[in-house]
């Protein structure tokens, strides 16, 4: 089977990356799936950023404060 030779377009600088192409084809066929990949690549980051500072807004004072007895108490080893 022989592969498509890649046609000029904007996706051509994936082959120097390692992509296939078929792959690079593909894209420059249908450059909304490299824009979708980008969107769910953001929101993912977005949701891990908000899941850590829900996780940091509800900590307990308690736990902040053993949290930072813990951090000192490594510096402290360490000098």
């Amino acid at each position: 089977m022989a592969s498509p030779s890649p046609s000029p377009g904007p996706f051509n600088w994936f082959l120097a990356i390692g992509a296939t192409p078929e792959a690079v084809a593909t894209l420059n066929d249908q450059p909304i799936l490299f824009t979708i990949l980008i969107i769910v690549l953001i929101a993912m980051i977005l949701q891990c950023v908000l899941l850590w500072y829900i996780h940091y807004a509800t900590m307990k004072p308690e736990q902040r404060e053993a949290k930072k007895k813990k951090k000192e108490a490594k510096q402290s080893e360490k000098k």
